[in-house]
């Protein structure tokens, strides 16, 4: 695959390592004759370290052995993971350590995660952007506080911890932004 044709999110071959492209910039010649120069920041899938890629527009890096495989959380115990792949019904178990900080929006009936498998192997999960989640403690908001602009903090379901607005209530369903933590709106 050559440097001009890989997009964010494709998983490409470099030093022998799958790598998942989170980010790309493109930096145009200011000369005649110059090559165009394509920086790729990306992260190694066995490893998870971060990875500065730059290539020239003809430069080919090779596509990985790689599948996404759309699964559901079956169990989870001290130490692992269990996945059911919804196609075939595999079982692909994932150490808690590799799951890291995506444990914290994992729930059973969570709908568009998928199991990333290299070589027949799971390393990862990849989370939906946006997650319905449900607050089980918050504070009670004070009467006669501003709607917008203050925060406080609010426990959800699977022990993750956002800042919500004043006016959200223990028990209300909340969308989060999986890659910030952020609170989006009410479900």
């Amino acid at each position: 695959m050559q440097a001009k044709e890989i997009k964010p999110g494709a998983v490409v071959v470099y030093n022998d390592s799958p790598i998942l492209i989170e980010s790309m910039n493109v930096q145009s010649p200011s000369a005649r004759g110059a090559a165009t120069l394509y920086k790729f920041r990306g992260r190694n899938l066995v490893t998870k370290q971060k990875t500065d890629i730059t290539l020239k527009g003809g430069d080919v890096l090779g596509e990985a052995d790689f599948q996404r495989r759309p699964v559901k959380l079956m169990y989870s115990d001290a130490t692992d993971m269990h996945f059911l792949d919804d196609q075939d019904f595999n079982e692909w178990i994932l150490p808690l350590d590799e799951v890291g900080d995506a444990k914290g929006y994992i729930t059973e009936g969570l709908e568009g995660m998928q199991c990333l498998i290299y070589n027949d192997e799971c390393i990862g999960v990849q989370l939906p952007t946006t997650i319905e989640l449900t607050i089980t403690q918050c504070d009670p908001g004070a009467r006669g506080n501003s709607a917008t602009g203050r925060t406080k903090p609010a426990t959800l379901e699977t022990g993750l911890v956002v800042q919500v607005p004043e006016f959200i209530k223990e028990g209300e369903r909340i969308k989060v932004d999986s890659r910030t933590a952020e609170f989006l709106s009410r479900a």
